[in-house]
């Protein structure tokens, strides 16, 4: 399975503030409120967090008074785990193909040093 690695849906998921918001946002959404009262981090800086994470559409947000609540788009989480997926894939792939080369290599140093 080949998928096309989106690089700023992975930046976004590379920080991890963010990976703990979507964590907590996955029990059943959030506001930036209520998530800066369980991060380590301000308010402020859990709203910049949301729109970086809101723009590459891992979530949605929806007006609730006078905060906005925001929830883990599924979908594209999932397109997130399938192209994890995928590059872990394709690496273990590559490091199996090193272990190959190596094991080869060591087998003739190996008979190069019997005769």
């Amino acid at each position: 399975m080949s998928v096309t690695v989106d690089d700023e849906l992975w930046s976004a998921v590379g920080d991890p503030t963010r990976r703990r918001m979507l964590d907590l946002l996955l029990t059943g959404g959030g506001t930036a409120t209520t998530l800066s009262d369980r991060l380590p981090v301000t308010r402020q800086a859990v709203a910049k967090h949301l729109g970086v994470l809101q723009r590459v559409g891992l979530v949605h947000v929806t007006p609730s008074g006078r905060e906005r609540r925001y929830e883990v788009d599924e979908a594209q989480l999932a397109r997130a785990v399938a192209q994890l997926a995928s590059v872990g894939s394709a690496w273990d792939a590559r490091l199996h193909r090193i272990k190959r080369i190596a094991e080869a290599i060591q087998r003739g140093k190996e008979n190069g040093q019997e005769n």
